[in-house]
């Protein structure tokens, strides 16, 4: 391991505050009930979206301080925001009303196939159609989907704590692993499949078939679990809005397919959405109001980690290359954890000579850890954004997250290891 520097130690410190921050934003929101005169503080800091951005200006602060203006704008210039720019596109535009209602038109058609009730069935298409679904239309384009269908339906009425957390839980791991079907949809394996020549075959056959059926199971031991709560999940949402023109769908479909295509071409991708607000502006009555203000606040938190993660190589890649294959895979579900899955793929891509068998438990790890907190994966704070207002104190508890999510992650593992 080298010798860090000063900013890089400074930087490793405020990424484990960032840490502590994440699980402690229900004491801030707290604050902001005992402590009304400076309530819009505690908000702000207790907006779970906000802290890895709020850190990350903390780290830029002493990085000009300390360094000067020429080397911090230079390593903030050097970090690359694509994968925030792509995900606030991709959240505005999956989150319009024409895309929720052709989806939910789908997912109503493949559950009237589901030898269950409707509610039950509804329930198991949404946590497990929808994830895997994001092996072609990319995770985050799934989770707010997915999300967002949840807080229309199940979310509608209410319903036992229990259900909320565990729903969540098993979103975000189906999420996490349900786009390994592909070599282009989800982050952590993006960042690795053009270096190791990682093709859809490769994918399929090493992760792909093992990720579904971790992805079935998930869903239908959820599904069964709470299926005396789900039955209201069949029911159309209230005030419903009148069906969207075909022509309208096509068009948005249109834009959702060409931001995905050219996801790592921001200057391709951002021409896109520009011309989707102004076809959305003059289609308007077939809109619902966008989720620009979500989706703003999830691109916030990502290119904080972004900034943060970009300081964190000096020791997270010796702690990596010091595990054999098997360690590896436990040790990157744990690292996942406490930070972004890509990045660490990212880190073992830098490496030369690594063993197939190693490449391949190292992106495992990574997947399957994904849903443990908020940051594990790229997609999970837009899941938050999206799903907050439905919990106690509009705030996923992270602790509740992380507890919820263990079962559905030791299925994972288990696909992964014994398959």
């Amino acid at each position: 391991m080298t010798t860090p520097s000063t900013i890089q130690l400074l930087g490793a410190v405020l990424f484990a505050v960032a840490l502590v921050h994440t699980f402690s934003t229900k004491f801030f929101e707290q604050l902001a009930h005992t402590r009304p005169r400076h309530a819009g503080l505690w908000h702000l800091l207790g907006e779970v979206e906000v802290v890895f951005g709020f850190w990350a200006m903390v780290l830029m602060l002493f990085m000009f301080a300390v360094n000067g203006k020429e080397p911090a704008t230079q390593y903030l210039e050097s970090r690359n925001f694509t994968e925030p720019m792509f995900v606030f596109a991709i959240m505005v535009i999956a989150g319009t009303r024409p895309i929720l209602q052709m989806a939910g038109g789908i997912v109503r058609r493949v559950a009237g196939f589901m030898p269950f009730n409707r509610g039950m069935s509804m329930y198991f298409v949404v946590l497990a159609v929808v994830p895997l679904l994001g092996s072609f239309i990319t995770e985050p384009a799934a989770m707010t989907l997915a999300a967002l269908m949840l807080r229309d339906t199940l979310f509608a009425k209410p319903v036992s704590t229990r259900l909320r957390y565990a729903t969540v839980g098993v979103l975000f791991v189906n999420i996490s692993i349900g786009g390994t079907l592909t070599p282009f949809a989800a982050p952590p394996v993006l960042m690795v499949a053009a270096t190791w020549n990682w093709d859809i075959w490769f994918m399929l056959s090493h992760f792909g078939w093992k990720a579904a059926l971790a992805v079935i199971v998930n869903a239908a031991s959820a599904a069964l679990l709470f299926r005396h709560q789900l039955g209201h999940m069949a029911e159309r949402p209230s005030g419903a809005a009148p069906a969207v023109p075909a022509a309208v769908v096509a068009v948005h479909l249109l834009f959702l397919t060409g931001v995905v295509a050219f996801a790592h071409h921001p200057a391709v991708f951002l021409g896109l959405f520009l011309f989707f607000l102004g076809f959305a502006t003059a289609y308007q009555r077939y809109q619902e109001p966008l989720i620009l203000r979500e989706a703003l606040l999830v691109a916030f938190f990502l290119a904080g980690l972004v900034v943060l993660g970009g300081l964190q190589q000096w020791w997270l890649q010796p702690v990596l290359l010091g595990m054999d294959a098997n360690a590896v895979f436990f040790g990157a579900a744990a690292l996942t954890a406490i930070t972004d899955n890509a990045a660490l793929t990212y880190l073992g891509s830098l490496v030369q000579g690594l063993s197939d068998e190693f490449k391949v438990a190292l992106v495992a790890g990574a997947v399957t850890g994904g849903g443990l907190t908020v940051i594990a994966n790229a997609p999970n704070p837009a899941g938050v954004a999206i799903l907050r207002g439905s919990f106690d104190d509009q705030t996923v508890n992270p602790l509740g997250l992380l507890v919820a999510a263990l079962p559905p992650t030791l299925v994972a593992v288990l696909a992964f290891r014994m398959l």
